[in-house]
């Protein structure tokens, strides 16, 4: 399934911040999905083609860093960037060991856009 690049599913389980980072994104060009939980995550990402996945590192539904190995597994080539409260060193290296490609600490959301950028550019 070759990937849709500039398309973009994130996975945030606080509808507040879903909602901001559909906003922030679509501004920026982006066609983004918003889910809420790591089933249905996988559900999308089994049916639909994304250039990218944003996940936070703690969801209602599970584990952020199950649900990168996940997706790692099914889409080794699409980039994971982790958007997360969780800001000591051992989280992001544990993302980034789960096989994402960036960490971004919440509330960075101009990180977090020049990492999208980043990752969608490499890609």
């Amino acid at each position: 399934m070759p990937k849709a690049p500039r398309r973009i599913l994130c996975v945030e389980d606080n509808e507040d911040i879903g909602f901001l980072l559909y906003t922030l994104l679509k501004r920026e060009g982006f066609d983004v999905v918003i889910t809420f939980t790591a089933d249905e995550a996988l559900s999308l990402a089994g049916r639909e083609d994304f250039g990218l996945y944003i996940l936070d590192a703690t969801l209602e539904s599970g584990s952020g860093l199950d649900l990168c190995r996940t997706l790692r597994e099914a889409h080794p080539d699409t980039p994971v960037i982790f958007y997360s409260a969780a800001a000591f060193d051992s989280d992001r290296e544990a993302a980034l060991r789960a096989g994402a490609c960036a960490y971004v600490t919440k509330p960075g959301t101009n990180e977090l856009v020049a990492a999208v950028r980043r990752s969608l550019d490499a890609g």
